[in-house]
């Protein structure tokens, strides 16, 4: 998948269908010239419904698809006849999308579960035919309801991923590298910051077949709970995760100084992810030796699990999913 066929979130017009309209009809036979009313009732509208699909990873159906209307319901005819329903409309989104009103933000469900399905825009209901208003004192009404109105309003849809384990560190801090090198994903990987632009997800085999989904995201930087860079496009994905996974390269002047402003960055965006359970990895140690490693771990934080390792020539890979492992399923 191209890096801009990512999209994690669209605004779309969603329109119901309306209601049809009740019938006035009189039953007329050629030995009944006066029946009573036998006006049907009208069909209702199409709802417009959001369903969950795993496997859809993107919303990039729906960029370019930013009008979505169903089908009015059929009026109602003689001999009692309903009308037929109006089709419904089907949004098919990835696990993990929210739905949210356009105008207010309010958040409106979430699509969880494959096949899962949440009426976004309800259709209108159809109108009774007179059949419903004879009475004694009334035995031929010649009038019905009118169908419902549908319902139209603009929606946001906004894809948070869903995986057991997120990667969060600063820009070129090797996380597309260790999950190409813990998975099958290919992630674009590069010596600059920002080489990725959007989410990348890896199944990382365990031992006794076993798995679990890792996360790529894009790079924190200082001031992204407030937008700067990335900003909010990829803390809502880390709102997903079970578990976080710090990454911190070996050459970085200060590490404990760097887990702080990742650990800021997060909570200012929302105090409840570093009430997640979280690991530290010190990246690219593949130059240093026992004793530099065994110096280094007199910098680091003492309040985190913390593994050592190398994505390019796999030390401490296997301890590291120990420890995944273990912060998984405790």
């Amino acid at each position: 998948m191209a890096s801009d066929n990512f999209v994690d979130y669209v605004k779309i017009h969603t329109k119901s269908g309306n209601g049809g309209g009740g019938s006035t009809h009189f039953r007329r036979e050629k030995y009944i010239p006066k029946g009573g009313p036998d006006g049907g009732d009208g069909g209702r509208g199409g709802h417009v419904i959001v369903r969950g699909n795993k496997q859809l990873w993107t919303l990039l159906h729906l960029k370019y698809h930013k009008h979505i209307k169903a089908e009015h319901g059929v009026h109602g005819s003689g001999a009692l006849k309903t009308g037929a329903q109006g089709k419904d409309m089907y949004i098919e989104v990835p696990l993990g999308t929210i739905a949210k009103d356009g105008e207010t933000g309010e958040i409106l469900f979430e699509i969880t579960e494959d096949g899962e399905e949440q009426i976004i825009e309800r259709g209108g209901r159809g109108g009774l035919g007179n059949n419903h208003f004879k009475s004694a004192t009334n035995q031929t009404p010649r009038y019905a309801q009118p169908g419902e109105l549908g319902m139209e309003g603009w929606k946001i849809l906004e894809l948070k991923i869903l995986a057991d384990l997120g990667l969060v560190g600063f820009p070129n801090a090797g996380k597309s590298t260790l999950l190409s090198v813990l998975s099958a994903a290919k992630p674009e990987i590069g010596d600059y910051p920002f080489t990725t632009l959007r989410p990348n997800l890896g199944i990382v085999s365990y031992r006794d077949h076993r798995s679990f989904v890792m996360a790529d995201i894009p790079g924190i930087i200082e001031g992204a709970h407030a937008g700067k860079g990335l900003g909010l496009r990829f803390l809502r994905h880390i709102e997903r995760n079970a578990a976080l996974l710090f990454m911190i390269p070996a050459d970085t002047n200060d590490i404990k100084k760097e887990y702080q402003i990742l650990l800021k960055e997060l909570k200012k965006y929302n105090p409840e992810l570093v009430q997640k359970r979280r690991l530290l990895a010190i990246t690219k140690c593949d130059m240093l030796d026992e004793v530099m490693i065994s110096q280094m771990k007199k910098l680091i934080p003492k309040d985190v699990s913390t593994c050592f390792i190398s994505s390019v020539t796999q030390f401490g890979l296997n301890e590291l999913k120990d420890s995944i492992w273990k912060a998984l399923t405790e």
